[in-house]
């Protein structure tokens, strides 16, 4: 695996992960920024060949 798949799964999970817990606290604002942010990593993977599952971000 290269360093920008490497890269940019780790960033995935990352955002995933804080999206999840901004969703437990209950916090919309960061929710909608998370979301948007996950929406966007996945967008440039897929451009770039990446392979993201619907749930965790794994390598293909």
């Amino acid at each position: 695996m290269d360093a920008f798949t490497t890269g940019i799964l780790q960033r995935i999970r990352n955002t995933e992960s804080d999206l999840h817990r901004a969703r437990e606290a209950g916090d919309l604002f960061s929710v909608d920024v998370e979301q948007a942010e996950l929406d966007d990593l996945r967008r440039l993977a897929a451009e770039h060949g990446v392979f993201v599952g619907s749930g965790s971000a794994q390598a293909c």
